[in-house]
């Protein structure tokens, strides 16, 4: 195999929770008075983190004076309902189960809140995804695209950036691989089209996950 270590992104990639984080915004913004959402509305919102799809939810963004309220609102109703709807995209347990049994080392990076990356990882994938990072509370940890939670990954997986991959499905993901000087797989049943990762700096790409035991 060409790859021994995946750093997978997480909503998009591994897991469909789309419908999930667009229930929590529209009732964090139904609560608080504000328009809602359509799905399509909230697919080209995610991929930069709750905050950043709740600044591009919300009317005026953080400089609206009900901003912080309102997120707190979606970060505990998404808590509480993160597993609703949310499912492994078909094909992406047995793809990673196979990994593991060809002693790969498997990773996930997310920009989501650190609880719920852990929550879910451990939901769905206990015996596959050994290290899981979040948006990171620590000062001086930057969240992607900048290259920190995947640097502090390849090291709580005990192994260097030498036969690592990044697998995404966003341009935060292409621009996280690059600045961590990883080759970057960008999926295509994610939350973003071919179109628009080529734009972005897209260079492989895979249709079906089981392509990743080919690549």
């Amino acid at each position: 195999m060409k790859y021994n270590t995946y750093i997978f992104d997480l909503d998009g990639t591994l897991l469909d929770t789309l419908t999930d984080l667009a229930a929590s915004c529209n009732y964090a913004l139904r609560m608080h008075g504000m328009p809602e959402h359509s799905i399509d509305d909230v697919r080209r919102f995610v991929g930069n983190g709750v905050r950043k799809l709740m600044e591009r939810a919300i009317p005026d963004g953080d400089a609206n004076p009900d901003f912080e309220a309102t997120f707190a609102t979606f970060r505990e109703h998404y808590m509480h309902h993160s597993l609703d709807t949310t499912r492994p995209y078909p094909g992406i347990p047995e793809v990673l189960v196979e990994l593991k049994t060809r002693g790969c080392k498997l990773a996930v990076v997310s920009n989501k809140m650190m609880a719920a990356t852990v929550d879910l990882c451990r939901h769905f994938f206990p015996d596959t995804i050994e290290v899981a990072i979040g948006e990171h509370e620590a000062e001086g940890i930057r969240k992607k695209p900048a290259p920190d939670t995947v640097f502090a990954a390849l090291k709580q997986l005990g192994v260097d950036k030498d036969g690592a991959v990044y697998v995404g499905d966003s341009d935060v993901d292409i621009a996280t691989a690059r600045n961590s000087g990883l080759p970057c797989i960008s999926v295509l049943w994610g939350f973003r089209d071919r179109e628009f990762l080529i734009e972005h700096g897209g260079e492989t790409f895979i249709s079906a996950p089981s392509e990743l035991l080919r690549v």
